[in-house]
């Protein structure tokens, strides 16, 4: 099989989707209380960042519109790898150290803090590419997506940027940036597989 841009966008594009599925899942076990198998989410969703890197990557250097986006695509998926990555292989031992050494508490919370800034900031990345496709979508007359996709990056970007700035310690949780930021993936997700073409005219 030929992987051709217009395939690698459309590979991009379901690697984001199915991804947000599984921020959204381990995000509605957690608020339910229910036994989280994080291993096998977080690890699912490492994985399929990785694979965004290198797809959204190769895109990058074939279109010839939207680097931006693409760009963009791309830090983030690296972002979010390292992201994951803290939170699977970081957090259980600082949190089992503190446990039994309660001077650690600080250095487990600020694992947790990092984490959470690699996460803004790769929800920041997202939420740029999701405004520059939704522009582009506005353009070629596609009012409903365009504007749902431009006004949620917009929300994604600030909320996302907010808690960067100000940190957790200030907003809480901001669950805004959070939820923003999943459906913001949805959302780009959803443009890149509905692009006319491949040829970088669309793309």
């Amino acid at each position: 099989m030929e992987l051709t841009l217009s395939r690698t966008i459309q590979i991009t594009g379901l690697l984001l989707l199915v991804a947000a599925v599984t921020q959204s899942i381990y995000t509605a076990l957690y608020f339910t209380d229910a036994d989280v198998p994080r291993q096998l989410l977080w690890g699912t969703e490492g994985c399929l960042f990785v694979l965004t890197a290198a797809f959204a990557g190769s895109a990058l250097v074939q279109v010839n519109r939207y680097h931006l986006a693409w760009s963009a695509i791309t830090a983030a998926a690296v972002l979010n790898v390292v992201q994951v990555g803290v939170g699977l292989t970081m957090f259980g031992p600082f949190f089992e150290a503190a446990g039994d050494i309660e001077a650690l508490t600080p250095a487990a919370r600020s694992v947790v803090a990092f984490s959470f800034m690699v996460y803004n900031a790769a929800k920041v990345l997202l939420a740029i590419a999701l405004i520059v496709f939704g522009l582009a979508k506005l353009n070629t007359g596609s009012r409903l997506l365009g504007g749902a996709s431009t006004l949620v990056g917009l929300i994604a970007l600030v909320s996302n940027m907010a808690s960067m700035a100000a940190g957790r310690d200030v907003f809480g949780d901001l669950r805004l940036a959070g939820s923003s930021g999943v459906l913001a993936t949805v959302l780009l997700a959803v443009c890149l597989l509905t692009l006319r073409d491949g040829t970088g005219e669309g793309a």
